[in-house]
């Protein structure tokens, strides 16, 4: 079985070459589309990877600041971000210990963005207190993450992407007790003498999902509202056929105190 803090370990920029990293320029299109981000907003790219969404954000004007646990990810997204002389800086660090307080438009957590990968439900939950915190008054937080409620109907379940350099191929299972989800993948790059592929569910890595009412009381909690979801990066309403969920909220006026209060109450836990 996978450690608890698996989350800090194995990643590589191997990640470059995987088929799910083709979408970013059209992802961003969609999430400035989505909030009415008018090129002014200062954002916050927390689990940013190796900054491909910062990057591309920074690219069309935005004042970026990411941060990730993966070494490697920071230098290489800082590295970038020098070489185009990019308003963009990369921070090497737990996004649990950042603590900005009202200084963001914007706040992502994309490609999962760490949600749910935590040791259990009180550290998952940090994240969402660190974005509230983060923004200002009627800043906007996005995130895209699976969806329980499609686990809860259509695990176990296996499905492949094609992509331009690699088939890829994934296999999931799903813990209706723990709410998370078991998912184990495969490349297949074109080219090249395919293997057999070889995905171990005894040795992944659970992530916690959430549903859409879930969320919604997640927010609630931190003075957070609902704005729109959806199934994927063209604008599909969110709906339980799809996996993918993206969730658009915005922090109401007047809610320092009750995120103060969250946090207080996560550190006694």
């Amino acid at each position: 079985m996978k450690k608890s803090d698996w989350y800090k370990y194995g990643w590589s920029l191997d990640i470059k070459n995987q088929s799910w990293t083709e979408d970013t320029e059209n992802q961003v299109e969609f999430i400035i589309k989505a909030m009415g981000m008018s090129g002014g907003e200062r954002i916050l790219d927390l689990a940013c990877g190796y900054g491909r969404h910062s990057l591309a954000l920074a690219r069309r004007g935005f004042s970026v600041v990411g941060v990730d646990i993966t070494k490697d990810y920071v230098d290489d997204a800082n590295l970038n971000a020098k070489n185009e002389s990019l308003n963009a800086v990369f921070i090497y660090c737990d996004i649990r210990e950042i603590n900005f307080s009202d200084e963001f438009d914007v706040v992502l957590n994309l490609a999962d963005g760490a949600i749910g990968y935590l040791e259990n439900d009180g550290e998952n939950l940090k994240i969402f207190d660190v974005a509230a915190r983060a923004l200002k008054p009627n800043g906007k937080h996005f995130i895209d993450v699976c969806s329980a409620d499609h686990a809860e109907r259509y695990f176990p379940k296996k499905s492949w992407q094609i992509g331009k350099k690699a088939l890829a191929l994934s296999q999931f299972e799903w813990n209706k007790e723990t709410h998370c989800m078991k998912y184990g993948g495969w490349s297949i790059p074109y080219g090249k003498t395919a293997e057999p592929p070889q995905i171990y569910m005894d040795d992944v890595n659970p992530t916690r999902l959430y549903s859409i009412e879930e969320l919604r009381s997640i927010y609630y909690d931190r003075g957070m509202k609902i704005i729109a979801s959806y199934s994927n990066y063209y604008g599909k309403e969110a709906v339980d056929e799809e996996l993918q969920l993206l969730v658009y909220s915005q922090k109401l006026l007047g809610t320092k105190q009750r995120v103060a209060k969250r946090m207080n109450e996560n550190i006694d836990k």
